[in-house]
């Protein structure tokens, strides 16, 4: 769990969920200005990911991330303590996030997404080994 966010702790945690992925699916991370991302260096070399930052005060470069965080901040509102909310707190938000449907993604949820491109990867790669 993210107990603070450091640069250190934001890399070691972010290495950890992206080695969770396939390869195809962890291509490339979109990150604003902030300085916990100060670790990049060290981030790029761990999991082979291109990082790009995006222009100080520019947030419409990462539309669908500022479009969570307004998600999100219906579960807790900008400056809240998180350190005072139990886990899961947290995982009931995430459920509710990820199985409610998007218009951007032709009203289907982000987990339903998600698990599609995890089973086309799935194929891509039998098909792959089996060439």
């Amino acid at each position: 769990m993210l107990t603070d966010h450091t640069a250190t702790t934001v890399a070691t945690v972010l290495e950890t969920m992206i080695k969770g992925l396939p390869r195809s699916m962890a291509r490339s991370l979109t990150w604003d200005q902030g300085g916990e991302m100060a670790q990049v260096a060290r981030f790029r070399t761990a999991t082979n990911l291109e990082v790009y930052f995006c222009d100080p005060h520019s947030p419409w470069q990462r539309g669908t991330n500022e479009n969570t965080n307004g998600l999100i901040r219906e579960f807790f509102p900008k400056g809240t303590d998180l350190s005072t909310y139990p886990l899961h707190a947290f995982e009931q938000a995430q459920h509710l996030l990820n199985t409610r449907p998007r218009q951007t993604l032709d009203w289907a949820t982000p987990a339903e997404a998600f698990n599609r491109l995890l089973q086309k990867t799935e194929h891509d790669t039998t098909i792959a080994l089996t060439t």
